[in-house]
């Protein structure tokens, strides 16, 4: 392992320290997990860098590098972990712990079953008492789609490291260059989700299907309004003006959505402070005390809006895991391009 330092503009740094000192204050002690848990402290939905420095050799905390890029990005998520991650970091492959019918029928990520999710999390290491900690490269993108996932999945003690890889190197801390065990190792996960079922997983997977809607529910929605439905895509793509980055896709977006580009959330790489995210959502004509769901192209950075949600009003919001990957694809369905809907 060997220490590597990023270089961060001075506001940067400063937002950064202001969000890790709000969100998550380190106590000048480390504890066990198990001390935290007896004292009665509640796990954050953001740690910093500093508290999960202090806690990596904790047997009870276990750390995901859930790095995932859209084409446009221009990088490989495999060969970035491969190349940097947290110490004792696994990686969870978004693409692979995920339900694979869904995948052939060009519905990327999708959630895995059950059964999929709890053999993925056996092969982690993960059990239904460990406290999970993810992060990806980007800052704040892909790891808010995984955090919703284990807490779809009842699993209440996870955790996102604010900031991302970015906020670790910026704090100077240590990062493991070496390479991982074996790809065997590596898609140890995806490999026991994509399994047959097996009997007698140790992990107990329950699936909240109150917090997952499908697109019978969204159209159902467009009558009823019983719901908000928030829109993490770009304003143009809301509206239809900007292409969608994966082909045969309608431009525009479901009846009655509101849009809230996801970035409007973040500064620097990390979430803004609950004010600003609360003014934010109130900005965009949502409500955090009604009903919400999350909705951009595919099921991803509508976690990004849940996990700022969850930051405002302590709940969590539910998503259309299909998306615009999967509505925008349909000829049948109705489409708004208006930049407000009545």
């Amino acid at each position: 392992m060997q220490a590597s330092l990023r270089t961060t503009s001075g506001r940067q740094a400063l937002h950064l320290r202001r969000c890790f000192s709000a969100a998550t204050p380190v106590a000048g002690r480390p504890r066990t997990m198990a001390t935290a848990a007896a004292a009665g402290d509640k796990l954050p939905p953001l740690v910093s860098p500093e508290w999960l420095a202090e806690r990596l050799s904790d047997p009870w905390v276990r750390v995901l590098d859930c790095c995932w890029y859209m084409p446009v990005h221009g990088r490989n998520n495999h060969a970035d972990f491969r190349a940097n991650r947290l110490p004792g970091a696994r990686f969870f492959d978004i693409d692979g712990v995920a339900a694979d019918a869904a995948t052939a029928r060009g519905l990327p990520h999708m959630l895995p079953s059950e059964q999929g999710f709890a053999a993925a999390m056996d092969a982690l290491g993960i059990t239904n008492d460990t406290t999970v900690v993810l992060y990806d490269h980007l800052g704040v993108f892909s790891a808010p789609r995984v955090w919703w996932t284990f807490k779809v999945f009842g699993h209440d003690k996870v955790a996102v490291l604010q900031g991302g890889l970015p906020a670790w190197r910026a704090a100077g801390l240590p990062l493991d260059t070496s390479p991982p065990p074996s790809d065997s190792h590596m898609f140890a996960a995806s490999a026991a989700c994509a399994a047959p079922p097996a009997a007698g997983s140790a992990y107990k997977a329950r699936l909240d299907k109150s917090k997952v809607r499908s697109i019978d529910d969204m159209l159902a929605n467009i009558t009823t309004r019983r719901e908000q439905v928030m829109d993490a895509r770009s304003g143009g793509r809301f509206v239809g003006t900007e292409p969608e980055p994966r082909p045969g896709l309608r431009g525009g977006h479901i009846p009655g959505a509101r849009s809230l580009p996801f970035p409007t959330l973040l500064e620097g790489g990390a979430y803004k402070p609950a004010p600003a995210l609360a003014a934010a959502f109130a900005a965009a004509g949502l409500d955090p005390s009604q009903p919400v769901v999350g909705s951009c192209g595919s099921g991803l950075t509508a976690c990004i809006l849940a996990l700022a949600l969850y930051q405002v009003n302590g709940s969590l919001a539910a998503v259309y895991d299909g998306s615009w990957s999967e509505y925008g694809g349909r000829e049948d369905v109705p489409v708004s391009t208006l930049p407000v809907d009545p």
